[in-house]
């Protein structure tokens, strides 16, 4: 089903019918957490497109790339059935990526292979994230949700920019293939899309609890240690926007409560996760309707989703909703305190390191 403005306050969206053919046509894009829930989902919304429509390559991060393959085989047999290319092998386009957030060597070795292998970065999708999950640390000693949602995507971020930045100041995008439709080359258009969530409206009362970040974080509520690791993606993205506003174009936004692996963590903690998961169920969305959001932002004209202005990452609810988002997330102070500790924390951090 499609997402109607006058009942949702966004934009009607079928990213099978309303994607520009330009806005794919031989690009490359990475999606981390690509091989389930809503990055499996945007892979195959990006590939069930007309054949002239279609990106050259899209790197499906996993932290299995059994897992991995096993998704890229699914999305070929979704496609074929489809009926728009019955002859579609998605391994043509997809490559499996091993990522693991939660550790430095593992991020450095996956942007490693992306820089070796790939000459341009369009869309970097940065999708993957856990939820309410049990207190613990990443490999460098970070609280689990805060290391994987934000420090593990800012050291990828960070690791791939050179390629980003080269892709957005290419010239007017010649070096895209041209489309087989006489569809004319658009200029580039790169794009960073940052999957936040209306939980960053409850982080801790500080907002983000620096001092004790590289901790389990105990004495925190794992909802609100959720929170905190979304506020971060949301203030990461307005500082990567204010930082390159020529280059990149970057959005951050919610993509509803839907059900996915997200609330395993949840449904697994006892029997009142079960039955409120059990509950829940009834209102969430499908994986289908709840990548609509980052689907849209990734393919929508620049003018829509740059909605706050060059420069400026905007947080939309599904789909293309423009809302505001909390105090927190427009503190201007708090969100240079983070790009400063996060820049601190990685430095050092480089592929050849």
């Amino acid at each position: 089903m499609d997402y109607i403005p006058f009942l949702s306050g966004g934009v009607s969206f079928n990213p099978r019918t309303d994607i520009p053919s330009s806005a794919l046509h031989g690009k490359t894009i990475l999606v981390t957490g690509g091989n389930a829930g809503l990055g499996k989902q945007s892979i195959l919304e990006f590939v069930r497109q007309p054949a002239a429509s279609l990106p050259s390559r899209i790197w499906l991060c996993s932290r299995s790339l059994e897992r991995a393959q096993s998704a890229i085989d699914d999305i070929s047999a979704a496609v074929q059935s489809s009926g728009v290319n019955p002859d579609f092998d998605a391994s043509s386009i997809i490559k499996p990526l091993d990522l693991d957030l939660t550790s430095f060597d593992s991020i450095k070795s996956a942007a490693r292979t992306v820089l070796a292998e790939s000459d341009r970065l369009d869309i970097l999708m940065l999708n993957a994230g856990i939820m309410a999950a049990a207190t613990g640390v990443t490999a460098e000693g970070y609280e689990i949700q805060f290391g994987t949602n934000h420090v593990g995507h800012a050291l990828l971020t960070k690791l791939l920019l050179p390629l980003l930045l080269k892709t957005a100041r290419s010239a007017k995008g010649n070096d895209l293939p041209q489309p087989a439709d006489g569809t004319p080359t658009a200029p580039p258009d790169v794009r960073v899309v940052v999957l936040s969530s209306e939980g960053h409206r409850l982080p801790p009362l500080l907002g983000i609890n620096f001092a004790t970040l590289k901790s389990n974080q105990s004495s925190i509520l794992t909802w609100q240690r959720y929170g905190q690791s979304k506020l971060a993606n949301i203030l990461f993205g307005k500082q990567l926007a204010a930082h390159y506003p020529e280059e990149l174009t970057v959005v951050a936004l919610h993509p509803g409560a839907v059900n996915t692996q997200l609330f395993h963590p949840f449904r697994n903690s006892g029997w009142i996760g079960w039955a409120v998961t059990g509950f829940l169920k009834f209102f969430l969305s499908t994986v289908e309707d709840g990548a609509k959001n980052q689907v849209w932002a990734a393919t929508a004209p620049r003018e829509q989703v740059q909605s706050d202005g060059k420069g400026k990452c905007a947080y939309f609810l599904p789909v293309g909703k423009r809302v505001g988002e909390s105090g927190w997330a427009k503190d201007e102070e708090l969100a240079s305190k983070l790009w400063q500790w996060t820049e601190g924390e990685l430095e050092g951090q480089e592929v050849d390191a």
